[in-house]
């Protein structure tokens, strides 16, 4: 299905899963579709839009291959354009998760369905509507004028004769491309920042095999027009961290890495070398130390035990030895961790300062960090709120006009923050972080 042509654009079928809401079955759909295409022989790549861990973890069990995330504001259009490109001459099928609502947010998921001319597939809870379905539906499909739609699927229906309500609800052209009944076979379970990590889902092959079955053949793969994605032009990457060894933290509580930051880390010659903060006693041999987000509240017992990493880390931080702490990755470095039932957990305490989990959530949102080599972008989402007498090196700015605006802190060559950065949106910056 794939194809050069001239000019070194490439043809793909593609579709874009999108929702009028968060919740309504995105993942599932975009996982059981992946599954079904794969057994039916079709080489598929999958993205998620905008910013997320977890949805990607699960979507990368459902095809086989590393989930990449495309964001208009945080990669840019030209990084989101290669990506796309490089998926085309591997891909017979691009599946791509949509964020939040599919007009929500700026950019939107029918930002990028526009930009690259991907065809929507919208997924709408049905659980409680009649009628009403076709109405949202129509008003999916035409709020924009010029936005390529392919159909619906209708999730969480109660009966077959609900089935065929929504169906007949809908005006033409649209059409109900298939319906997932109210199961918990497939269901993913969630908990406070979204879905459960796919490694803490032990039969989540199961329930992704369960969803393709029940979705079956409701989309014809070879019925989607294919998109033509033109590659992108880029300057040749620098090898600014040519021989730099770089520990990267990787288990149940320090998971949350973009693709693409590992990615761009590469290809700016360092070595990556992962390591579990939770399970090993030593770093590895390393010149800088990455330690994400995730859900280091979940295991602060373990992260608090392993004094010897701790040692470790306060060894590397004296040496002046660059390490970005991001999140988690932060609140595991501080003095004190308070969990939600009120125990105190001993942190590294390589910063002073304690960490209070949250049943709200303290923020959300994209932000922009101005560094003395640009803006850096990412953005952050945390339950959990921090008391330090640190002063922060600089404040980020959500470009929506949001009121988060997360402090940046740096310790001589640890950078630590709530932020998720993006390092694509800025490779210079990122590599300062590592000891460019």
């Amino acid at each position: 299905m794939s194809e050069a042509v001239q000019g070194g654009a490439r043809h793909c079928r593609a579709l874009l899963v999108s929702a009028p809401a968060s919740g309504q079955g995105k993942t599932t759909v975009t996982a059981a579709l992946a599954r079904r295409a794969i057994r039916d022989g079709l080489r598929v790549r999958v993205f998620k839009t905008g910013p997320d861990f977890i949805d990607p973890m699960l979507l990368q069990r459902a095809c086989g291959q590393v989930v990449h995330t495309l964001d208009l504001w945080m990669g840019g259009e030209a990084h989101c354009r290669q990506l796309l490109h490089d998926a085309a001459g591997e891909a017979d099928l691009i599946l791509i998760e949509g964020v939040m609502g599919l007009y929500d947010g700026e950019p939107s998921s029918a930002d990028l369905a526009q930009r690259f001319g991907i065809p929507v597939l919208a997924v709408v809870d049905g659980s409680a509507m009649a009628q009403t379905f076709g109405a949202l539906a129509l008003g999916l499909a035409t709020y924009r004028e010029g936005l390529p739609f392919h159909g619906v699927i209708a999730n969480r229906i109660g009966s077959e004769r609900h089935r065929q309500m929504l169906a007949q609800s809908l005006r033409a052209p649209l059409k109900l491309l298939g319906a997932l009944p109210r199961d918990a076979a497939y269901t993913l379970p969630e908990r406070h920042l979204g879905l459960v990590q796919a490694a803490e889902i032990a039969d989540l092959d199961a329930r992704i095999d369960a969803a393709a079955q029940a979705l079956g053949t409701a989309v014809d793969f070879e019925a989607i027009a294919p998109a033509c994605f033109e590659p992108a032009a880029a300057e040749p990457m620098a090898p600014l961290l040519r021989g730099q060894r770089i520990a990267v933290g990787q288990d149940a509580a320090f998971s949350f890495v973009y693709a693409a930051n590992l990615d761009l880390l590469r290809a700016l010659g360092a070595q990556i070398r992962l390591f579990s903060p939770l399970a090993d006693a030593q770093l590895p041999d390393c010149d800088a130390v990455y330690l994400p987000g995730g859900y280091p509240e979940l295991h602060a017992a373990r992260w608090s035990a392993n004094k010897s990493l701790h040692a470790q880390l306060e060894r590397h931080h004296q040496l002046g030895k660059p390490m970005l702490a991001e999140c988690g990755g932060m609140m595991a470095l501080f003095d004190t961790l308070v969990d939600l039932d009120g125990r105190e957990h001993a942190m590294a305490g390589l910063l002073p300062g304690r960490c209070s989990m949250r049943p709200r959530l303290q923020a959300l949102g994209l932000q922009a960090v101005d560094t003395p080599d640009g803006e850096l972008r990412g953005h952050s989402f945390h339950y959990s709120e921090l008391g330090t007498a640190m002063v922060p090196a600089r404040r980020g700015r959500n470009p929506n006009g949001g009121k988060t605006a997360e402090a940046i802190y740096v310790d001589g060559a640890l950078t630590a923050s709530y932020v998720h950065f993006y390092f694509a949106s800025n490779p210079l910056a990122a590599a300062r972080l590592f000891g460019a």
